[in-house]
């Protein structure tokens, strides 16, 4: 066995003592938390960031937020968004960025009016800071990440270690939830989704960083299993999270993982030649062979209520009236008060207050473009234009970065059913813009 594929091995079995400690010892998450930040400040300060560490970095706090947030161990809630922008500040300061991602500097420009706006209009019993700060950090945070990633070069090796860093920690995870709820069956009791299931998290948010861990063991074992024994090992903890991912009842990262991985497939085979894509078509083959299989585990451990739950149906197989569970309904409002505040919308926040006062409960918006424009206006439609146009144009000089549809539409499908209430979408959509440039071999 090569030393290479010894490190592998450890770092994939010490990410899964990683979740079993946290479960075993709960003190043990904040001792990992902040050992993330500080280790990897020290990191990149002692790099310089000559190799992109800010990335690196920035990686591994994606891939650690959930179990985190759901085992208290950061220091505070939005402690990721931050974490993120801290970093990407010290590779700026480092390294710089391009003068031509003037795009992004328009984006968080376009934001500034909502901001604004909301500190007039919101009502005087909402804690202003706090509220703005939780509402526009995943927007600037995928504004500055974009901004230091944009047309940066960066090797394919490099990208690939980056999806790791993302990975590993949602091995962790994964962990954690097995030992957190090892018997489904105890706490199964409908097709909703399910929070005992999801380490007593929302089962949104667990589902979306699953999915993404999901994709990334994918398409290791396409591109990065060099040995039987490494190919193995990500099967495993690729079926692992699946599975995981699957019995928290949410669907929609999990949806979004599938779609990424068809995309990579889609985009390898297009630009593969004869042989590449026969041996391609044998690779999905053999993926459809093992989605089958834990789609098959997944409904004899659930009694078969995952069928149900994907067909939209309840545990007596009853069709339910909501195919989104109500998220439409806050997306519809939402567009009536951009109607209402065409321009500079209702500030940030703001959408919320006014949803409050209508339904009589208060309900956050799970999808960032209705969002955008209900509390930004027409300015919000821009950035969005902004977002979608430019990975597009520098598409036409970046075809060797093979992810970018994956990432793309990571993040588009989760702003839909999650908002930015993770960085994770801030973050993968910056990978987009990155250059990447194959080695000779």
């Amino acid at each position: 066995m090569q030393n290479r594929d010894k490190n592998y091995l450890f770092l994939i079995a010490a990410h899964l003592l990683i979740g079993v400690l946290i479960y075993l010892v709960p003190v043990f998450a904040k001792v990992y938390g902040y050992s993330i930040i500080l280790i990897g400040i020290l990191f990149v300060i002692k790099k310089r960031n000559k190799n992109n560490e800010v990335l690196y970095a920035s990686a591994y706090i994606i891939g650690s937020e959930v179990l985190l947030r759901m085992t208290d161990g950061n220091p505070v809630y939005e402690f990721s968004k931050y974490g993120v922008m801290i970093f990407i500040i010290m590779g700026i300061f480092y390294s710089g960025f391009s003068k031509y991602s003037v795009p992004y500097w328009i984006y968080i420009l376009l934001l500034v009016p909502g901001i604004l706006m909301a500190t007039h209009e919101l009502n005087l019993q909402t804690e202003i800071r706090k509220t703005i700060a939780f509402n526009i950090a995943g927007p600037i945070c995928l504004g500055l990440a974009s901004m230091y990633t944009y047309n940066r070069k960066i090797s394919y090796d490099e990208l690939n270690n980056i999806l790791l860093m993302i990975g590993l920690p949602v091995v962790s995870c994964a962990m954690y939830l097995m030992m957190y709820t090892p018997n489904i069956k105890e706490v199964l009791t409908g097709t909703g989704s399910n929070t005992e299931l999801s380490g007593g998290f929302g089962p949104n948010q667990v589902s979306t960083v699953l999915g993404l861990g999901m994709f990334v063991f994918f398409s290791r074992i396409l591109l990065v299993s060099k040995s039987k024994l490494i190919f193995i090992a990500n099967l495993g903890v690729a079926l692992l999270i699946s599975y995981r991912g699957l019995v928290t009842f949410s669907r929609g990262g999990m949806l979004t993982g599938l779609i990424m991985i068809f995309f990579l497939l889609y985009f390898i085979y297009i630009n593969s030649k004869s042989q590449g894509k026969l041996k391609l078509f044998y690779f999905f083959g053999f993926l459809f062979v093992v989605f089958l299989l834990v789609w098959s585990y997944t409904s004899f451990q659930t009694g078969g209520l995952i069928e149900k739950r994907y067909a939209n149906k309840d545990a007596q197989g009853r069709v339910k009236e909501s195919q989104l569970t109500g998220r439409e309904d806050i997306a519809a409002q939402e567009f009536d008060i951009f109607l209402n505040h065409p321009f500079f919308g209702a500030g940030v926040a703001r959408a919320t207050e006014i949803r409050t006062g209508i339904n009589g409960f208060r309900s956050l918006s799970h999808n960032e473009i209705s969002r955008l424009m209900s509390e930004h206006g027409a300015l919000g439609i821009l950035a969005l234009l902004v977002l979608f146009i430019t990975p597009m144009i520098l598409y036409l000089d970046n075809k060797q970065n093979i992810y970018i549809f994956c990432f793309l539409f990571f993040w588009l499908l989760t702003i839909n059913h999650a908002a930015m209430r993770i960085a994770a979408p801030a973050f993968v959509y910056s990978l987009a813009l990155l250059k990447v440039q194959f080695n000779e071999d």
